[in-house]
């Protein structure tokens, strides 16, 4: 009896160690793309305190790290140029693989409704050529993640979705205008591509944007983080919190956004907001000024007895020329007058992708931008415009143009007669023998008929910077 105590106390005095299967964030998984040529950050969870091993095939390198008290790890690897599938081993012990990895081109592809929207489109508002464009799809060399919608008031450090191959099967559920573009990347450069699509239709800026990106917004009202479970995404911080800082780190190439008409009603506000969020990733991601891209949003007829998104398309065209690596895609021939989500994803998509594989991939010989206003003149009645972007002249596309309009002192706007010339555009209305302002398809819903021969269209601008109305 008296050894079975002893016994008993000795057992006790044995340290208990407590073993962990490495667990890895969702983002990390079998049919994964790893950004090229970059050192890319994998991280996870094992046994506290215990040498974690990972290898790689492409190279077999391994690299060695220590799990911390919380059983917590992180580790850079070296990504060769693009190729693949590859293997990844990662063990403290208990050794796991991810199995066809592909190494290629990362982006992040974020927004709203308009970046949600599936290949097979919302009830009753379809997706132009979708059957064809999934029909077609089957490609070994596109993966695609989507992150399920959450909120949350304090960042978490995972979310749910997983990658996925690109079969028509998991396509036509996929973000339209995030697959075309990516479907252009691979065409154009021959590289694998992944695309992680994190997005919630009918959700503001704010919040997308962390904490600490918001902190210079008086006001932007930061939420009490001790709110009951009741708070909407509309909330500033929670849709980064649940969404985006989970991923945070994850190797990119850049990132896409297609948001704005949650916001249209404050188009000061939302310039800088836009200058913010871009930054705000910027620096979170700590990857350096990486290429942000996104799409003007298109015309739509939001209704009488409201402030014009005319001057929300305005306040996105000045954020893309405010912040070095930015860039804007106008949608202005695209948008419907009833339906906020046009049809013509494949137009957003590829105008990202020109944006993308001028400015990050540096391909020569393609145009990215629609025109935009250089210069005006004003000789007697006639206004003069010249335009960046137009190297090769204006067109409408056989197309009449009815959408400039002239103001004289009086701020009073009146059609103007339009022409096409050699340097640019030439205006006169008869109405404004004194003209000293010009606005370009300045409207809720419009159809913008000015593009470059390239086929890309302007954005709809104003040279005066009057009071909104």
């Amino acid at each position: 009896m008296k050894m079975k105590l002893y016994l008993s106390f000795f057992i006790l005095l044995i340290p208990v160690f407590v073993t962990a299967d490495i667990v890895l964030p969702s983002i990390f998984g079998d049919h994964m793309v790893l950004q090229q040529q970059s050192e890319s950050s994998i991280w996870g969870t094992a046994t506290a305190n215990k040498k974690v091993t990972l290898t790689t095939s492409w190279d077999k390198m391994s690299y060695d790290t220590r799990s911390d008290a919380d059983g917590k790890w992180k580790i850079k690897v070296k990504t060769p140029v693009a190729g693949g599938p590859f293997k990844m081993t990662i063990s403290d012990g208990k050794e796991m693989t991810l199995s066809d990895v592909l190494i290629g081109e990362v982006w992040i592809c974020s927004g709203q409704s308009n970046m949600q929207m599936p290949m097979k489109g919302y009830i009753n508002q379809p997706i132009l050529g979708s059957n064809e464009a999934v029909a077609t799809s089957r490609n070994p060399r596109i993966r695609l993640f989507t992150v399920e919608r959450e909120k949350s008031l304090t960042a978490r450090t995972d979310f749910s979705g997983a990658w996925e191959e690109c079969l028509p099967e998991n396509v036509i559920d996929f973000s339209a205008a995030a697959y075309f573009f990516g479907r252009m990347i691979n065409k154009a450069l021959d590289v694998p591509v992944g695309l992680v699509c994190s997005s919630w239709g009918g959700t503001r800026i704010e919040p997308w944007i962390s904490e600490n990106g918001l902190g210079s917004y008086d006001w932007v009202s930061l939420p009490d983080k001790n709110m009951n479970d009741e708070f909407s995404q509309q909330t500033p911080t929670v849709l980064y919190n649940a969404m985006i800082a989970p991923m945070v780190g994850y190797g990119i190439r850049g990132a896409l956004w297609y948001q704005g008409e949650s916001n249209r009603s404050e188009p000061r506000e939302y310039e800088k907001l836009m200058e913010g969020l871009i930054n705000n990733w910027r620096k979170e991601w700590d990857q350096g000024d990486f290429p942000f891209y996104y799409c003007q949003i298109a015309p739509f007829d939001y209704g009488h007895n409201k402030l014009s998104s005319a001057y929300l398309r305005e306040a996105q065209l000045k954020a893309a020329m405010q912040v070095p690596g930015a860039g804007m895609a106008s949608l202005m021939d695209v948008g419907e007058k009833d339906n906020i989500h046009p049809a013509d994803k494949e137009a957003a998509g590829e105008r990202l992708a020109y944006l993308a594989l001028a400015n990050t991939y540096g391909q020569k010989g393609i145009e990215y931008s629609g025109p935009v206003l250089k210069e005006m003149t004003v000789e007697g009645p006639l206004v003069k415009l010249t335009f960046d972007h137009a190297q090769n002249g204006l067109t409408t596309f056989g197309k009449e143009l009815t959408s400039f309009q002239v103001a004289g002192e009086n701020k009073r706007f009146f059609p103007a007669n339009a022409f096409i010339t050699r340097e640019g555009i030439t205006l006169i209305s008869e109405r404004v023998p004194s003209p000293v302002a010009v606005r370009y398809a300045f409207e809720d819903y419009i159809i913008g008929e000015l593009y470059n021969t390239e086929g890309l269209p302007a954005s709809s601008f104003r040279t005066d910077d009057w009071e909104m109305e």
